[in-house]
């Protein structure tokens, strides 16, 4: 499946990854495991790399990658 974003989230987004979840053929990013409002998107992470978008809450994680977000939120990965 192709993932089309919209190309002002990518352009404003700071990713030092290089977006793993947006230009991979796998779509390498964390499992969204809850979502709420579409806007609070808690995720189980894929790697134990440092990423600027994974702020822990609790024994939990929560992502506020816009790129992220927009896929989840378009197309449910």
């Amino acid at each position: 499946m192709k993932i089309e974003i919209n190309e002002e989230i990518i352009t404003t987004t700071n990713c030092i990854r290089e977006y793993p979840c947006f230009n991979s053929e796998s779509h390498h990013c964390c499992k969204v495991v809850r979502c709420i409002d579409g806007a609070v998107h808690f995720v189980e992470p894929v790697e134990r790399t440092h990423c600027f978008n994974m702020q822990s809450f609790g024994y939990s994680y929560f992502c506020s990658c816009p790129v992220r977000k927009e896929i989840f939120n378009k197309y449910g990965l």
